[in-house]
């Protein structure tokens, strides 16, 4: 797996301050996706296991509230085996900081049993990631009052809440 980006103070990416990564290759290709060089899976740098060391270095303070994936696109299936190692070792070592994931694809094309992007490494991913941003960047449905996202038909989805509840909980819309 290639990232484009480690952000190491991010505010846009999830509720707190977060360390964000951006990993690289999407087949998504949204329409005015804001970033399309991520879109090749070569762009960048490899990840390694200095790069999981810088980032779980960056998760360290107390201020930092979790780490953000976005990309590119998280969900590719070359892109979850590399990172289910990388996340339980996070959950691991930071069992207190929350772990958000933005894909393009939708929580149900993650969940259904076959089909791009269901690999062996989805559930145990999803089963790791507190909140999920979901569904593709749509220039139509552009809002940007919106929390965390970009177009009215993507969802901020609190998985921890649904996998209590065993139904999907969302966070709130708008800001306040």
């Amino acid at each position: 797996m290639y990232y484009g980006e480690i952000k190491e103070c991010d505010i846009a990416n999830g509720e707190g301050v977060r360390v964000t990564l951006f990993v690289s290759g999407c087949t998504n290709h949204c329409e005015q996706c804001f970033q399309p060089e991520t879109w090749d899976f070569t762009y960048g740098e490899p990840f390694t296991g200095e790069t999981e060391k810088k980032i779980l270095g960056l998760l360290s303070p107390s201020y930092i509230n979790g780490l953000t994936l976005l990309g590119g696109e998280p969900f590719e299936p070359d892109n979850q085996r590399t990172l289910l190692p990388f996340i339980q070792r996070v959950r691991n070592i930071y069992p207190e900081k929350n772990i958000w994931a933005y894909s393009g694809f939708t929580y149900e094309e993650l969940t259904q049993s076959a089909g791009h992007p269901r690999c062996e490494a989805t559930s145990e991913l999803l089963s790791l990631i507190d909140v999920l941003v979901d569904g593709r960047y749509m220039e139509a449905e552009k809002d940007i009052s919106l929390r965390f996202r970009g177009s009215r038909n993507q969802r901020l989805i609190d998985l921890k809440a649904s996998r209590g509840a065993k139904q999907l909980i969302f966070l709130p819309d708008r800001r306040r």
